[in-house]
């Protein structure tokens, strides 16, 4: 073999190497995203099921024990204004909701970000040539 076709393969061999290390970065990067977001929604939930709960209970409990209170003289007009609290929070429950999950996530966003470096960085390279 030539030292052309020698110098040829061994640069090719570099920026197979180069490619191979970014690739490998790149998907460290994507496991290291996922994982975070993985733990972010188990701790969402599980926190939210939690606050959800005692909320629930708490405004029940503090609804039977009004409505007990006024048992002898407002017991229909308690009812009702507990019902009403009750309905208007699951309902901005709901629309808080709605509007996280419109908000949509940011899984990937950094890798993505870095891809799209890389891919201005390859770029220029070519032009620049």
């Amino acid at each position: 073999m030539s030292d052309a076709s020698v110098g040829l393969l061994a640069s090719l061999r570099g920026v197979t190497r180069t490619f191979v290390a970014l690739l490998r970065t790149r998907l460290e990067l994507l496991k290291v995203e996922a994982e975070e977001e993985i733990g972010r929604v188990i701790g969402l939930m599980l926190w939210g099921a939690v606050a959800a709960l005692c909320g629930v209970l708490g405004m029940a409990f503090f609804g039977v024990f009004l409505t007990v209170l006024l048992w002898d003289s407002h017991r229909v007009l308690a009812l009702g204004i507990f019902t009403a609290l009750f309905l208007t929070a699951g309902g901005m429950a709901l629309a808080i909701t709605l509007r996280l999950a419109r908000r949509g996530s940011q899984l990937f966003a950094a890798s993505l970000s870095e891809l799209k470096r890389d891919e201005t960085a390859l770029g220029s390279e070519d032009v620049a040539r």
